[in-house]
């Protein structure tokens, strides 16, 4: 099992819309590192929720890829926010995974709270200027923020 972090701004879709939906697919990202990181997500993978672009930001809680990256649709669609020309249905270029909802944390883990930690120093989510979507998170910052989280 692999560990992740998806970044969503709360007012586009937040850890309550994916908890009232159950399972959703995880579209519109639009980054070619991020998208190679959502079709290296394997069904069972586990990713922390994390609202971006809000105040505070923060790990919100865990939710499981129980669906395998596929196509995009949305990028094919001229309407849609996530419209990108370049992709067709012959020649997909962007993918999406779908995710469950597994647990919202009693604790919601602050972005200052996290940069406080040591064992986080070296966090993906932490380095200067880092603004990926979709990040790998080792087994051993999982575990501490798992705690974080847990943490009344």
């Amino acid at each position: 099992m692999a560990y992740w972090l998806l970044k969503s701004e709360p007012d586009a879709y937040s850890i309550d819309d994916l908890e009232r939906d159950g399972v959703a697919c995880w579209d519109g990202v639009r980054s070619f590192q991020a998208r190679n990181n959502l079709r290296a997500m394997e069904v069972g993978d586990r990713a922390f929720f994390y609202h971006s672009s809000c105040d505070p930001p923060g790990v919100a809680g865990v939710c499981e890829v129980v669906r395998e990256a596929y196509p995009d649709h949305t990028a094919w669609e001229p309407g849609s926010r996530y419209h990108d020309p370049r992709s067709t249905p012959e020649e997909p270029l962007w993918f999406m995974p779908d995710v469950a909802f597994v647990e919202r944390f009693p604790r919601y883990v602050t972005l200052a709270e996290l940069r406080g930690v040591p064992e986080l120093e070296e966090m993906v989510l932490l380095r200067r200027g880092m603004r990926l979507s979709v990040q790998p998170v080792t087994e051993a910052e999982w575990k501490v923020i798992c705690d974080l989280g847990r943490t009344p």
